[in-house]
């Protein structure tokens, strides 16, 4: 598995608040618009699965396969062309404020691993602003 991290993110809300947002699925409404539409067609999720239609990918799927409250919430591939996992660890930084780092471990073939790696690695860079930028109350 190839590592990539984002960098950490200062976040304005307690790491309670944060978890409980991050954990459910269901609150990806709230972020459908920071979402590139162009690139993610039939985008569904629930309480623990989200899934879409990505470009060049088919469809891409992925669920919670870890929740350690209120520090981790771990993604797993669950329909996907290669393996993958993403992790979210939210850490507090004080009574009022928490950071946020994404993890992303993929099994990328060699090949592919040096014609995208800098893509994935700013992706999840973007992923990690988003988040960031959240309202968590």
């Amino acid at each position: 598995m190839t590592n990539y991290e984002s960098s950490v993110k200062q976040i304005p809300y307690t790491q309670e608040a944060v978890y409980r947002k991050l954990s459910d699925l269901r609150n990806l409404e709230s972020i459908r618009e920071h979402l590139p539409q162009e690139q993610l067609q039939d985008f569904k999720f629930d309480a623990d699965s989200v899934s879409a239609e990505v470009p060049m990918l088919g469809n891409v799927a992925v669920e919670v396969v870890e929740r350690d409250e209120p520090k981790l919430v771990k993604f797993g591939s669950r329909q996907s062309p290669m393996a993958f996992n993403v992790s979210l660890q939210i850490e507090p930084n004080d009574e009022q404020s928490s950071t946020l780092k994404v993890i992303v471990d993929a099994d990328l073939p060699f090949m592919l691993k040096a014609m995208i790696g800098g893509q994935l690695q700013q992706g999840v860079e973007k992923i990690a602003d988003v988040l960031a930028t959240l309202n968590y109350e």
